[in-house]
Formats: C-alpha cells, structure tokens, sequence
C-alpha cells in the first residue's frame, strides 16, 4: 500500500506540474481556490493542525475567526502551489511584476561586500517565487537546502524544479550540506534558508507566540563561522496579484557568550522577526505542521487528543 500511495503522489505532482502551468492564469487560479476550499471543508489533519497553529498566532481569535483563517490560509497555500506549477513558464518580466519587495538594499550591498549573504525566511506566501526574482531580476544564483521526500522520484522532481529556476539544491539529509554551505559564502556567494521548522530535532528552542519551539541552528552557526551576513525575509499577499516581501535589518553576531549562546540569541532575533511577519499576515503562513514542543510531545490518556 506505501508503495502505491507513494507512486500516486508522486503522480499528482507530476500531472500538477503537466498540466497547471499550461492553463490560463485566471483558469489556475480559480482552480486553486476551488481545490483549497475543498480541502478546508473536509477538515483532515492538515488542516486541523493550520488551525491549531493559527490559534496560536491569533490566540484572541473566535472559533469563527479561526475559520475563516484556516479557509484563507489553505487558499494561499493553494496559491503558492499554483503559482510554483507555473514559475518554469514565467518570463523575466512577468517575475519582476509579480513581486514587490522592500530592504533590497541590505541584500545588493551584503554581496558586493564580498563577505556572503544569508537570507532566512519562514513558510510565508511563495518563497519559490522569491527565489526565482533572485535569481532572475538580480541574476544572482543561490544554494539552498530540499527536506529528503518520499516517494524519491518526488524528491528528484523538486530537485529538478529548483535547479530550472536557477538554484542550486542541497538534500537537507546526510552531513555535507553545512560544510558546502559554509564554502559558497566564504566565496562570496548567497545562500537562502527556509528556517521556521527544525527538521533534525536538533534545533535551538526559541520562544515563539508565547510558547517553546525549535528552529534550525544553521543559519546562525553559518554566520557566525563564516563571517557572512544574516537577513531575515517575511512575504505575503495582499488582494492584488502581487506578493509582497521584506528584506529585514541584519541579524549581529553578538560580541559576547559562547557558540551556543550566540546562536541561542540571534537563532531568538530570527524568530521575533519572523513572528511579527506571521502576525501581520497570518493566512499565509502554510505551516500544516507540528511545530511546538508541546505539540510534539506524547500525551497522556486523559490528554486532549
């Protein structure tokens, strides 16, 4: 049976990107609405889990509000989807009009420093499609680092996907991919991280909405062994066609603790900023996950389910 759930995956995403990115833009819009609203009426567990993490973002929010919320957010979501089926058709131009973005200044003069640049971003709106205005307005390539997936093929489709918009993608598992990392920004290069959820339980605990939550250490320890520069990123949508974004004030190394306690504060500054971007904005935090410690934490029988 895994092995069948595995192929039909890995089938829809392969008809997803066929088919969308050869429809009419308002025709793979629309349907992307339709098949989020679909999704939000079912309430599975992905949905479920958007709301219960929306609930901590808003948490004065009535259970209609929350609704509403999680129905907006499977929307953008689906949006993000829609839009990453078609990147590989959009021109140069269409990528520049679809996407606004502020404190690009700190991001042009971090690379003609020579000294590297990191870019940090959570899971808001279409980091693929911020991806591809780096690389296409600016003409700057990045690396940036894939979650393994299964079925393998999937991973190798996303994989290849990426790598069309001009990226350069790492496998999240299997060691090398901190020290390749380190490597292009010593050599002056950027790298971008999407780094909102710690995928090796190995993260550092921040305080997040009031609560504990991991993050991946990497982005900090990278800037603090390399001497590159930090930039947290927030986007979201508006009602127009236009994602927005922010490049955001760079993140110091501190002057003073050890490794750890260096990247237990700027790891803290990367969250905050990133909490004040999902607080503005947050439908378009596509976080279906577990996030939480105490979300990831085994309950008890008398716990609530």
């Amino acid at each position: 049976m895994s092995g069948i759930r595995d192929r039909l995956t890995d089938g829809l995403y392969g008809l997803g990107w066929a088919t969308v990115k050869k429809l009419p833009e308002p025709v793979a819009a629309g349907l992307g609405r339709r098949i989020a609203d679909i999704a939000w009426k079912r309430r599975g567990k992905s949905v479920l889990r958007l709301e219960s993490n929306l609930a901590r973002v808003v948490p004065d929010a009535t259970p209609e509000r929350l609704a509403e919320l999680s129905q907006a957010g499977m929307r953008s979501y689906m949006r993000y989807w829609m839009e990453s089926f078609r990147l590989p058709t959009w021109s140069k131009e269409r990528v520049e009009d679809g996407f606004d973005i502020k404190g690009v200044h700190y991001l042009e003069e971090g690379l003609a420093s020579g000294r590297g640049v990191i870019l940090a971003l959570p899971h808001l709106a279409n980091w693929d499609l911020a991806g591809v205005w780096v690389t296409r307005s600016l003409g700057v390539p990045f690396t940036t680092v894939a979650e393994r997936l299964k079925p393998e093929t999937l991973y190798d489709r996303f994989v290849a996907y990426r790598e069309s918009l001009g990226m350069e993608v790492l496998p999240h598992t299997g060691g090398s991919a901190f020290g390749t990392l380190a490597r292009r920004l010593r050599a002056g290069g950027l790298i971008c991280l999407v780094a909102d959820r710690d995928l090796s339980a190995n993260g550092t605990e921040v305080t997040f909405f009031g609560d504990t939550a991991r993050m991946p250490a990497g982005p900090a320890m990278l800037a603090q062994q390399t001497g590159a520069l930090l930039l947290p990123v927030t986007l979201w949508y508006d009602d127009s066609p236009v994602m927005k974004g922010r490049i955001h004030a760079p993140v110091d190394v501190p002057e003073a603790g050890t490794r750890d306690e260096r990247t237990s504060v700027m790891t803290q500054s990367l969250a905050d900023v990133f909490a004040a971007g999902i607080a503005d904005h947050p439908e378009d935090w596509h976080m279906l996950q577990r996030l939480w410690l105490a979300d990831l934490e085994p309950r008890g029988e008398d716990g609530p389910a």
